[in-house]
Parts: C-alpha cells; sequence; structure tokens
C-alpha cells in the first residue's frame, strides 16, 4: 500500500503525524469503533432509528438568511445571480419533520427545496449544453401579483457515456461521527455508488480525523472487493483535522489527474471540524485555491446535533461544486446512484442569470430564495466572479414574484431625486430581457446567451404541472419559514396544487413531500 507522508501538524502537539494503513487506523480508534452497517439501525425509509432532533444539547449551525426583498424596476431592473443546484435544506428540514419538530427558519433556504425536484423541462437542442423555459401565472398567494418560473434543463448524459471519473472519497472518522446516522451511514452510501462504478473508474480513500490518511490508493473500479473493504474498515474517534484532510485529497485527486475525465473530491462529513483549519474563512480560502487544478467538490452531510450547515454550503460553493445532506439511504441513493451523473459530471461552471426587467410592464419584483446567490450587476460579465455549476441532467428552477404597472407596489417609497430627471421609459411591451453566461467546464472565458421574453408567449391558460408543483413548494418554505413575503400563503393551498401535480412521480419523491406537508399542517396545529 503507498503512504502519503505530509507536512500536515496537529494542532494538539508538535508531532508531525503521517498517512497510515487502514488497519492501523482501525487499531488506533478501537476503543471507539462503530460496527459494520446493521440494517435495523435504520427505518423503512431508510432513515435512521435512534436519533431524534432535541435530545440533548444542539450545536447546530445555519447562516442567517436576509430575504430577497421587492425590487422597484425603474431604479432597480437588473436582477443577477449565480444558480444554485444543491439540496441539502429540504433533506435537511424533512429530518426535522419526521422527527415531529418543524425545521430552524434559517435552515430552510427555499431555492434548494425547489431544485430537489425534478421538472419535465424540454432537453436542450443544438450545441448548448442546457435549454431555457419561462412560464408566468397567477400568484397562488397574492391575487394582485404574477409568479414567473425560470427553468434551466442541463443536457442528460447516460452513465455509460460520462467520461472516466478520478474520484477521492475524504471521509470524516472522527469521534463526532460515531453514531448510527453519520459512520454507519455514509458507508452505506459510499457502497451504493461503488456498486455503479465502471472498469475506467478510479477511486481513493482518504480519511481524517486527529490526522488525515490515505488507506486506499487510486484503485480501478473493477477492483470493487478491494474498494469495498477498504470502506467497511473505517472507525470513528478523535478530533476533526477537516483542513489536513481536504489538502491531502486534493493531492491525490491532483496526482491521479485524468485530462479527459472527470476529478472530483466528494467529502462526507458533519461539518464539526475543530483541529487545525477549521474556520469558515480558512477552510474556504483552502478550497479556492485548490480548485484551480480542475477538481471538483461534491459535499455529503451526515448527522444531527452538531451539525455544521453552514460551513458545508460555503466549502460546496466555492469548491466548484454540490451540496447534499443525506438523512437516510433513500436519499444516499438519489443522490449517488439515481442521479449520480448530475452529483459527479459537471456540464458548465460559473453559470449566472441576469434578467432586465421591462419598467414599462413591471412595476417590481421580488427573486424568491437565492439570498447567498445574489451578484452585483457587474459581475455578470466579470469571468472571474464565481458562481453555481450544473451537472449532466441537472435543472435549476427560479421563481419571482412580479407587480404589474398599475398594481400597488410592495416597495418601499423614497423621495424625489433633486438632481437626476425622471427615467424615460421605451414602448416597448416586453416583459423582460433574460441573460445567462456559463463557462464550458475546462474553459476560461464564458459564453452568453439572451432571450427576450414577452408575457402572452409564456402564459398558458392553464399551468403547467411544472409551475404548479414548483409553486407549491415555494408556498410550502414560504409558510415553513415564517416569511413576511408569505401573504395568504397556507399549507392548505400548497397541498392542493401538490397533489393535483404531482404527475409521474418514478421515484415518489413529491408523494413523500404531499406527506411532510401534511406532517408540518399537524405540527403548525399543536
Amino acid at each position: 500500500m503507498k503512504l502519503y507522508l505530509k507536512d500536515f501538524k496537529s494542532q494538539a502537539g508538535p508531532n508531525v503525524y503521517s498517512v497510515v494503513p487502514s488497519y492501523e487506523l482501525s487499531r488506533s480508534v478501537a476503543a471507539h469503533s462503530v460496527p459494520a452497517v446493521d440494517p435495523r439501525q435504520f427505518d423503512q425509509g431508510g432513515a435512521p432509528r435512534p436519533f431524534v432532533p432535541g435530545e440533548g444539547p444542539s450545536t447546530e449551525e445555519y447562516d442567517r438568511i436576509y430575504e430577497n426583498p421587492f425590487m422597484e424596476s425603474k431604479g432597480n431592473p437588473l436582477s443577477t445571480f449565480s444558480i444554485d443546484v444543491d439540496t441539502a435544506s429540504y433533506a435537511n428540514s424533512r429530518r426535522f419533520l419526521r422527527s415531529g419538530q418543524l425545521p430552524p427558519r434559517d435552515a430552510v433556504r427555499i431555492e434548494e427545496f425547489i431544485n430537489y425536484f425534478n421538472y419535465d423541462y424540454p432537453a436542450p437542442t443544438g450545441t448548448d449544453p442546457f435549454s431555457i423555459n419561462c412560464e408566468l401565472s397567477a400568484c397562488p398567494w397574492n391575487e394582485k401579483h404574477e409568479l414567473l418560473l425560470v427553468g434551466l434543463q442541463g443536457r442528460k448524459i447516460e452513465v455509460a457515456q460520462l467520461p472516466p471519473n478520478n474520484l477521492v472519497f475524504l471521509a470524516d472518522v472522527s469521534g463526532s461521527m460515531r453514531s448510527p446516522d453519520k459512520l454507519p451511514l455514509l458507508k452505506a452510501s459510499l457502497r451504493m455508488l461503488v456498486d455503479n462504478l465502471r472498469p475506467e473508474d478510479r477511486v481513493a480513500l482518504v480519511v481524517y480525523a486527529g490526522a488525515a490518511g490515505l488507506v486506499l490508493d487510486s484503485t480501478s473500479g473493477k477492483e470493487k472487493q478491494k474498494i469495498l473493504a477498504a470502506i467497511d474498515n473505517l472507525n470513528a474517534g478523535g478530533s476533526t483535522a477537516g483542513g489536513a484532510g481536504i489538502k491531502l485529497a486534493y493531492s491525490v485527486a491532483k496526482e491521479n489527474f485524468m485530462p479527459k475525465g472527470n476529478n472530483r473530491i466528494i467529502l462526507a462529513t458533519d461539518g464539526d471540524f475543530n483541529v487545525g483549519v477549521s474556520s469558515d474563512g480558512g477552510l474556504t480560502r483552502l478550497v479556492e485555491e485548490k480548485r484551480k487544478d480542475g477538481v471538483f467538490l461534491t459535499v455529503l452531510g451526515f448527522g444531527t446535533g452538531n451539525y455544521k450547515d453552514s460551513k458545508m454550503e460555503k466549502l460546496a460553493d466555492k469548491g466548484y461544486g454540490n451540496y447534499a445532506y443525506v438523512d437516510g439511504i433513500r436519499e444516499a441513493k438519489k443522490a449517488l446512484v439515481t442521479e449520480m451523473g448530475s452529483t459527479l459530471f459537471t456540464i458548465a461552471k460559473d453559470v449566472k442569470f441576469q434578467l432586465e426587467f421591462n419598467p414599462a410592464t413591471v412595476s417590481s419584483y421580488r427573486l424568491i430564495g437565492y439570498e447567498n446567490r445574489m451578484l452585483k450587476k457587474e459581475d455578470f460579465n466579470d469571468d472571474k466572479k464565481d458562481a453555481g455549476e450544473l451537472g449532466a441532467g441537472h435543472r435549476v428552477t427560479a421563481l419571482y414574484e412580479i407587480v404589474r404597472v398599475g398594481v400597488e407596489e410592495p416597495v418601499a417609497k423614497v423621495d424625489k431625486l433633486k438632481y437626476q430627471k425622471k427615467v424615460k421609459l421605451t414602448k416597448s411591451k416586453d416583459l423582460l430581457t433574460l441573460k445567462l453566461r456559463y463557462k464550458e467546464p475546462k474553459e476560461t472565458e464564458s459564453q452568453l446567451i439572451t432571450r427576450v421574453v414577452q408575457a402572452e408567449d409564456i402564459t398558458p391558460k392553464i399551468p403547467s404541472e411544472n409551475w404548479a408543483f414548483a409553486s407549491a413548494v415555494a408556498e410550502f418554505a414560504l409558510v415553513i419559514r415564517d416569511s413576511k413575503h408569505k401573504g395568504t400563503a397556507s399549507y392548505e393551498s400548497a397541498l392542493a396544487r401538490a397533489r393535483k401535480a404531482r404527475g409521474k412521480d418514478e421515484h415518489g419523491y413529491r408523494a413523500e413531500f404531499v406527506h411532510l406537508i401534511e406532517s408540518a399542517n399537524l405540527l403548525a396545529r399543536r
């Protein structure tokens, strides 16, 4: 077995720690070992049985969300934001609801609720890696407003046609990962991914606790038993040197880099880093520096009680990556098997939207969600500005609540300007102009797509299932986070639309959502 001896130093003492084989790591933490995955530890939905949120002290961390306000089109016609394909917020909030609690307000990121689900958008045509879709209809929670859907559908690529993978599993095996909803679930998740590897794929396994170690050198996907044995041998114990683990993982990925392949680190953790580089700023700077080597990052969150959502979201944002929360076997299958291509293979990076609303037709607008993805208007044309990544087959949906000219505006009034004249409007009947920038995965220069949107072209007589279901998800999220912009939103209204718009629902995700609304409604009545 190949060993890495790196200059990573423990904050707990002066000793330089070295990379050790898996059997030595196992022996060193034997007192805190976790048994192999036992199916009895999980319920029928795949969720760990023992955990109940609220038992014992909680040190979970979520960044505060300051909701986007309504913006007046005359003075602020441009809305600029990065796409977001993360889904962690929905799965994490589901964990709270399943255990009989409403999630914390700041755990609810509405765009991640919406983007958790598939939508039946048309596939892209021509050379563009995605299609752009718009739809407009009456806003369900404010009858005087309208709700605009903007949907992006990435090009689908069959798994067999994907480039070879150079994957590095980076597993947190610190003491905080002992509980059944953490390391045992993590191991079960990685096993499912390994089962779907191809001979041309390669996998290495790096772990970190008080030290960082390479327990499996880069190994061909055809050697599944060797990879599975390394995963099965993982045990938990010690402090959490997350920064050292990340450094080593990027080093391993770079050493085995595939110029024509998909190079990615899969970080699996509860985010509770406490040794070495552990601050949000230090970790994100580390990831920003390492991503220059062309290695992408997927973050999988596990566990409860000490879960550090804010830290993991930042890492994924800065690491050219995506972020999912795994609350059970079923969610692991969704992220790593059902949506494997979307999770692991990027077809476009630094994807940004800029919508210019026409003040002659739109009085004001509000982007629902994406608060931590907002960009300055000048960032849109700046190719150095980081934005989100789109995976193969991924879809991104954004919703705007818009107020037409002639309807009372929900924006704060300001005095008239003394030194500027009133802006003269054109006579255009356009609703807006939509611009999108993206880069090919290995390119540094962006490409521009522009669409002019008119209301009559995107307003069907009957809203589509896409619009109906996305609006139901948004309404539900507005209610559970008690948004000041929720208007007349209610569980009952969201439930009625969600039931009618379930569609094909091949994997049952929409049916599960209906049950979550029912659960939340019951909790709210207590």
